[in-house]
């Protein structure tokens, strides 16, 4: 059974920092100067009441300060060189009002109040932060929305910074996953050893989904900018992209796109033009401008 975590923050505020250990008793001890008020200021140990319960089985300290529930889960027991698989998920179905990005990088994650601050430095708010653990997995899910707006992110430039972001923070804090990011090879201490062959490693494929739009699945070799040449390929065959689920893992994109022609379903023809399409835009290889 997954355990979760639940925090809030607004524009002006910062978040709860959490601390992890590894043992019950640093649980005990850590908790207090490691938890913050939502303006950043230390509590008053005295003022912060716990309740603590412990399961043998699973380990985990429940706490609660004014009012809001903490649950917080020991780090599972994993091999000194294991380096977990990096996923970096932004959703735009999960919620109405907000965009939904997801992180996860095995148990290793920590606060992530860097990544926040970033998220903010591009002009968002974080309204809502979710951190579930199952098993060896912790998994990181804020609820984004734009400052100017209130709205979710609807830009795909902007939404390709934000997953961007979200990386090159993850190789600055956690700079043993650069060997698992395609960004590793130019932003990280140490390039992947595994090459993806494009060729091999894409795959696309459209389905209905109901009368008036389209699943599109693409799944091709991760690279910078991706999201949006895809978007971009899109628009020049004058087909409408609704919503999309833009899922890194590792060194491969999987994406998925809610598409639509003229406010319908592709049909068979349509949709093998988009395949065609896509597929030679992202599996032909780069030509020397000069060579024409």
């Amino acid at each position: 059974m997954a355990s979760s975590l639940a925090f809030f923050s607004s524009s002006s505020s910062s978040s709860l920092a959490l601390c992890r250990s590894r043992a019950f008793a640093d649980h005990v001890t850590r908790l207090c100067p490691s938890l913050r008020t939502s303006r950043g200021h230390p509590l008053d140990c005295k003022l912060l009441q716990l309740s603590i319960g412990f399961w043998r089985e699973r380990n985990i300290v429940h706490a609660s300060t004014n009012g809001t529930a903490v649950h917080v889960t020991s780090m599972s027991n994993e091999p000194a060189d294991y380096v977990p698989m990096p996923v970096v998920l932004i959703d735009q179905n999960a919620d109405s009002d907000a965009t939904v990005v997801q992180l996860s990088f095995g148990d290793r994650l920590g606060a992530l109040i860097d990544t926040m601050r970033a998220l903010k430095d591009l002009g968002l708010d974080v309204s809502k932060g979710i951190v579930t653990t199952e098993g060896p997995v912790k998994q990181t899910k804020f609820h984004i929305t734009r400052l100017d707006t209130g709205r979710k992110v609807e830009d795909p430039e902007l939404l390709e910074r934000i997953r961007l972001t979200i990386i090159n923070n993850l190789l600055k804090y956690h700079p043993e996953s650069s060997a698992q990011l395609a960004l590793g090879e130019a932003f990280g201490i140490k390039a992947p050893e595994k090459k993806l062959d494009v060729d091999i490693a894409t795959r696309i494929h459209v389905k209905e989904d109901g009368p008036k739009r389209s699943l599109l699945y693409v799944e091709t070799a991760d690279r910078p900018g991706l999201l949006v040449d895809i978007i971009k390929n899109l628009a020049d065959i004058n087909i409408e992209v609704e919503s999309a689920e833009i899922d890194t893992q590792g060194l491969v994109a999987k994406d998925k796109f809610y598409v639509s022609y003229g406010g319908a379903a592709l049909n068979s023809s349509l949709s093998q033009v988009l395949v065609n399409c896509l597929r030679y835009y992202l599996r032909r290889p780069e030509t020397d401008i000069d060579s024409y």
